[in-house]
């Protein structure tokens, strides 16, 4: 009995979708890491870091599956269509703060405010680094890929990341909070937030970034 053979238009649509899946999910990490930006967290007065570094590094882990199934010209067109998107959240949230309020709502006016009128110094920041970071990153692993096979898929998400996170904490941290914060805090927040996010990529993105390329190879067979 002959076997049917799968229709290559399904697998294609299958594919697609999963693309459209996984690129909200980059565009949406990098959103919520920059609002959660505006709050820098400090324990003991010694350690300090903006909140959006917990969830920053699952956007790059989301990169790292872009690039790893859909290569790296792909990856640059999320990467510049979530750069578009931050920009957009710039102008929605500004004209938010512009328009009137009741004075009744005046304490929820200004907790708005207070946020929003910060996120653009954060996105402009996250802008920069992300360029720098996140294309370097993405044309790394793709290199590295190239370079040394398909094999060890690590070696290509940590080793990349190693710059790419270089790139992109130095000018944010510089960017985004130059003049509100000591020097001294500043350089702790550069090393601190530069070695949390390899920490979480190495022990939660990297065996997530496994998990979805494996499904995604699977159901799509791509």
């Amino acid at each position: 009995m002959n076997k049917v053979s799968e229709n290559p238009l399904k697998n294609r649509e299958s594919g697609d979708m999963l693309l459209v899946i996984v690129s909200a999910l980059f565009v949406t990490a990098y959103l919520v890491s920059n609002i959660m930006a505006v709050k820098v967290i400090g324990i003991f007065d010694i350690l300090y870091f903006d909140s959006g570094t917990i969830t920053f590094p699952f956007a790059y882990m989301l990169g790292d599956v872009l690039t790893e199934i859909w290569g790296y010209k792909t990856a640059r067109k999320v990467i510049i269509l979530t750069f578009v998107c931050n920009l957009l959240m710039v102008v929605c949230t500004q004209i938010g703060v512009w328009l009137p309020s009741p004075d009744y709502l005046d304490a929820t006016a200004n907790a708005y405010n207070s946020i929003f009128n910060y996120v653009p110094r954060i996105v402009i920041a996250s802008l920069v680094g992300f360029l720098c970071g996140e294309l370097s990153n993405a044309w790394l692993m793709e290199w590295i890929r190239k370079r040394f096979g398909e094999r060890r898929l690590w070696v290509r998400t940590i080793g990349s990341s190693v710059i790419g996170y270089l790139l992109d904490t130095i000018p944010f941290v510089l960017i985004a909070f130059a003049g509100t914060l000591p020097t001294r805090d500043i350089l702790l927040m550069i090393a601190l937030q530069y070695f949390m996010k390899l920490g979480i990529e190495a022990f939660f993105g990297t065996p997530m970034a496994y998990s979805m390329i494996a499904m995604i190879k699977r159901r799509s067979r791509l």
